[in-house]
């Protein structure tokens, strides 16, 4: 059994190679930095060490591809480092499934309080544009009847 289904990761539409990618290939593919995807992986956050070849380098198959991919959507989400490194370590433990849900739901509640604070940003940021089209409109009529 996975420890984490493919269903609940992103699935990546790129061809991997039977032996990887190379970390540069991995970061571009999942739109990181080399140094943000050393970072992730100093700072705990893969599910796996990428497994290295002989010369030392460092080759990201598939299921590191789509575990690369969550992290980006979570941190996308704001998702703190260290929440990020608490799912992870969840993820590499079976039958962790609830606990693992439990710091999402947390996190929903998170994104879905930022979002209303951005909308209610939004409305400002709409009031204010509609007041200042507003004036620049009078100001625009006011040098052309002159």
């Amino acid at each position: 059994m996975d420890r984490v289904p493919p269903s609940l990761t992103p699935q990546l539409d790129v061809d991997v190679p039977d032996e990887g990618l190379s970390i540069g290939d991995a970061a571009a593919t999942v739109g990181l930095s080399v140094q943000t995807l050393r970072y992730y992986e100093r700072e705990g956050l893969l599910l796996d060490p990428a497994p290295r070849r002989s010369n030392g380098h460092r080759r990201f198959h598939r299921n590191d591809l789509d575990w690369l991919a969550g992290l980006v959507m979570l941190r996308e989400t704001g998702m703190p480092i260290a929440q990020v490194r608490d799912v992870a370590a969840l993820s590499r433990t079976p039958g962790t499934e609830r606990e693992r849900l439990a710091a999402f739901e947390e996190h929903r509640e998170t994104v879905v309080a930022q979002l209303k604070r951005t909308r209610e940003h939004l409305a400002a940021l709409d009031t204010k544009i509609a007041a200042y089209r507003a004036y620049v409109a009078r100001e625009e009529e006011t040098i052309h009847d002159e």
